[in-house]
């Protein structure tokens, strides 16, 4: 009597949920009980019935006093085919088959690191759309303003990420969704995400929605590189400083170039030089980047050392290689000058030569008659002059 009772209790419930039906084709919620009738056989015993189970379910599954099947509580693992045979007690034959299929609704989906802001003509990730403990799968979609958005691969994709836990069976799904707002468009667009079941046919589960600002940057232009001291020309050990400035918003990420090359350092709108020595000179110049742009370099400028008491200026500006090339021009042209000037009063003096040595006399004979001819005109000379009228 007691088991009676307790059998009308299962199938009361049963009644209740709608768990008991008689068509081939069964829906259960996982966590249920369910009872399946055979079809056919006599109310009460002796009953002459086979259930085939054909899987696990022997250790849970049993069979009530009327016939039917129990399963306390179904789960994934009561998917499949039941069949029942059954003689009626004027020796008919009945069969009965059951497709078993379970179900589980998650829980309402949520859109995890949601984003506040997005930027025009750029992908932006707009945020993870996740469903847990759903059975089967099902399907998570985007929506726009109320309206589904269709992945294109361009200006909307979707990456999807599907997990099962590995004792319950349940799905996770992920969503994530990156869109490419429209220059001009709205700046406040609301999205949100929805789960639809496979089955049983059930209304959407739909996220919070989630409404980003849409901002259009600055296009990147005038970047300019400020050097102080005002040409890039220092003394040794001194200090430069050079600033990149960009009227861009938000600010772009500012990288330092050296002589074509990229230096490895983090990020920054300040180079700042200490101590300058010979290792520092070069040619500098600072690239703006920015997700919405592409890299924008800024002029060069040339950093140089000049000693003390150069006038040097202009020597550490962009035409600062210039003026010493100049230089070093003059100073060569200095240099053959010279060396041409040497030559021409060597061969000058080569050229005097021969005619001094004409004059010298050959011999020694004709120094003394030079002598004597000077000595005898001077007396002669002297005798003219004594002489008088």
């Amino acid at each position: 009597m007691a088991a009676g009772a307790a059998v009308g209790a299962w199938v009361l419930v049963l009644s209740l949920w709608g768990a008991v039906v008689s068509s081939q084709n069964i829906t259960a919620r996982i966590g249920e009980p369910l009872v399946l009738n055979c079809k056919g056989a006599p109310k009460k015993p002796p009953q002459q019935l086979e259930w085939k189970l054909g899987g696990p379910w022997d250790s849970v599954a049993r069979v009530l006093p009327n016939g039917s099947l129990l399963l306390p509580a179904v789960g994934i693992h009561d998917e499949g085919t039941f069949r029942c045979r059954a003689m009626s007690r004027n020796g008919k034959e009945a069969k009965s088959n059951y497709r078993v299929r379970v179900y589980q609704i998650p829980g309402k989906p949520e859109i995890i690191d949601p984003a506040f802001e997005l930027v025009a003509g750029v992908p932006n990730k707009v945020g993870t759309c996740v469903s847990e403990g759903g059975y089967p799968a099902g399907t998570l979609s985007w929506h726009l303003d109320g309206k589904p958005l269709v992945p294109d691969g361009k200006g909307v994709s979707v990456k999807e990420e599907t997990r099962r836990h590995p004792e319950t069976g349940l799905f996770t799904l992920q969503s994530e969704l990156m869109v490419t707002p429209a220059r001009g468009g709205a700046p406040h667009p609301t999205f949100s995400c929805s789960f639809s079941p496979s089955f049983p046919r059930r209304r959407a589960l739909h996220t919070a929605p989630v409404q980003p600002s849409v901002w259009e940057p600055v296009p990147l232009e005038d970047v300019r590189l400020v050097v102080e001291p005002e040409g890039g020309a220092v003394t040794p050990g001194g200090t430069v400083t050079m600033t990149c400035e960009s009227p861009a918003q938000p600010p772009p990420q500012i990288h330092w170039m050296k002589d074509g090359m990229p230096l490895p350092l983090p990020p920054s709108p300040v180079l700042i030089l200490p101590e300058v020595g010979p290792q520092d000179q070069g040619i500098y110049s600072c690239v703006a980047t920015h997700p919405s742009h592409r890299p924008q370099e800024s002029p060069a400028v040339s950093i140089s050392i000049i000693e003390t008491g150069e006038a040097g200026p202009t020597a550490g500006s962009v035409g600062g290689s210039g003026l010493g090339t100049l230089a070093l021009a003059l100073g060569i042209l200095g240099g053959l000058g010279t060396v041409a000037l040497i030559i021409g009063v060597i061969m000058w003096r080569k050229r005097r030569r021969p005619g001094e040595e004409r004059k010298v006399p050959e011999n020694q004979e004709e120094e003394e008659e030079c002598a004597e001819l000077n000595q005898s005109e001077e007396p002669e000379a002297g005798e003219s002059g004594t002489g008088g009228p």
